[in-house]
């Protein structure tokens, strides 16, 4: 359940302004304010199934925009292209080399705008 916890998250990050402003409220409080499908049925007047639907929807609809855009399938790719040529600076350069110090910078730059 982590996993997918984090991976809607995630998508919902990127992608969750385009969903209605209900399936973001929704999204907003089953996977960051962590209720349940009960608690939120109880707030909006509907049953636990009607708050399912929505919620189904709403993944189902982020899934699909990751289908499509894969930003977090090449944000992930980015960030492993970091990695590892992070990793090649290191055994190439020694700590305290200034290159190495500047490729380190660039690749912090880097890591940010991904």
């Amino acid at each position: 359940m982590l996993e997918k916890t984090t991976r809607m998250n995630l998508l919902y990050d990127l992608y969750g302004e385009l969903l209605t402003e209900k399936q973001q409220q929704y999204m907003e409080w089953y996977y960051r304010a962590d209720l349940s499908l009960g608690e939120i049925a109880e707030e909006v007047h509907l049953s636990r199934q009607a708050v399912y639907d929505q919620l189904h929807r709403a993944e189902t609809q982020l899934e699909h925009l990751e289908d499509k855009l894969k930003l977090l399938q090449k944000g992930n790719e980015r960030e492993e292209a970091l990695r590892k040529l992070e990793e090649w600076v290191r055994k190439v350069l020694p700590p305290g080399d200034p290159r190495y110090e500047e490729l380190s910078s660039i690749l912090d730059r880097l890591r940010e705008k991904v």
